[in-house]
């Protein structure tokens, strides 16, 4: 956990950071929609992958700018 803010904290202190989270909530949004297209208009009998893809969707989406609001406090 402890490299993951530190990789945080070097995007944050980078100019980049917005592009960086943009960049990671597009591909969150991109497999949230992946994971509901195959979970609504295939006929899969495991659900695994669609799940999957649901959730990391998710986690990509909200997980970015907590991350680098964790890295500003610690780093201050």
């Amino acid at each position: 956990m402890d490299d993951i803010l530190e990789l945080a904290d070097v995007v944050a202190d980078s100019e980049l950071e917005g592009a960086i989270i943009w960049l990671l909530r597009l591909i969150g949004l991109l497999a949230l929609l992946g994971g509901l297209g195959l979970w609504l208009l295939t006929d899969m009998g495991l659900l695994v992958l669609p799940l999957v893809l649901i959730v990391g969707g998710l986690i990509l989406l909200i997980v970015p700018s907590l991350l680098l609001t964790l890295a500003e406090l610690g780093g201050d």
